[in-house]
């Protein structure tokens, strides 16, 4: 066994530094291509996915439980670092704080990332705008059969802690991309429709033309949403062949995108499997 590179971290040196500003600064994180990951779920769903850890932080100044002991000996990456407790308290985001934390490399956004097969989802976000709901919507679509998420526009982080904690591990099984603009999707979803002929585009509204009991969602479909607040831009309303809708009773004029989402997404399940 080879054996590993371990950087001892006492005090709040340029290490430390680094591995903060990865957590709290998106602009930080892009440039690095590295986020911060912490919770037991999380890091195992990164390794279970093939994601590629940069660096695991951990302290030997309390004993480690043999899960951790056993990623520290087997799982590849970069470096380890050995931190003292007090810095590893000041990293956690958790009041009883990690035993692990990881710093993982950032994918490619690439179509390729998203495996079609003969009936395929695909749902595409637009602007979200909440760290919550973007790590629900990822839940549920990994949950309910989609092939991928992607999201357009000027976006909320997907790989803000909080973004990841919501996803509770979700974001390393379901591929997820973030791309400028409407304009990949329109031409990705032009070269889509050579192969699956009857591909359908359905727009999500509080006004829809068809409530979703009423779309035939058994054939490849692509599923777009709006931002929170504006709804879905113009550009995209423009390629659907339909708006749907969600029958709702009550004050509220709209629901909740992730909670909008998950019931779009069940209804698709329910056409197609149930």
């Amino acid at each position: 066994m080879v054996k590993k590179k371990v950087i001892r971290v006492i005090k709040e040196d340029n290490n430390f530094q680094h591995f903060e500003v990865i957590k709290r600064n998106r602009n930080k994180r892009y440039k690095h291509r590295k986020f911060f990951v912490e919770g037991v779920r999380n890091i195992k769903e990164a390794i279970r996915n093939g994601w590629d850890i940069s660096s695991f932080l951990y302290s030997r100044e309390k004993r480690l439980s043999d899960w951790a002991r056993e990623i520290l000996d087997n799982v590849n990456t970069d470096t380890l670092y050995e931190l003292s407790q007090n810095l590893m308290d000041k990293l956690s985001g958790k009041e009883d704080t990690s035993e692990l934390l990881a710093i993982v490399k950032m994918k490619e956004d690439s179509f390729s990332r998203i495996k079609l097969d003969k009936n395929p989802l695909i749902v595409v976000i637009d602007r979200p705008s909440n760290r919550g709901n973007l790590g629900t919507l990822i839940r549920s679509c990994d949950s309910l059969n989609c092939n991928g998420l992607i999201m357009t526009g000027h976006a909320v982080d997907l790989f803000d802690p909080k973004t990841i904690i919501s996803s509770v591990g979700t974001i390393f099984s379901l591929p997820t991309l973030r791309l400028s603009s409407y304009k990949e999707v329109y031409n990705w979803i032009q070269d889509l429709k050579e192969h699956y002929l009857d591909l359908q585009v359905v727009g999500t509204s509080a006004s829809g033309d068809k409530a979703i009991n009423q779309c035939d969602f058994s054939k490849p479909t692509i599923l777009l949403l709006g931002n929170e607040t504006v709804g879905l831009n113009r550009n995209y309303k423009d390629i659907c062949d339909v708006m749907t809708e969600i029958p709702i009773d009550g004050v509220a004029s709209s629901l909740n995108v992730s909670c909008a989402a998950s019931i779009m997404l069940y209804e698709i399940k329910r056409q197609r499997y149930l």
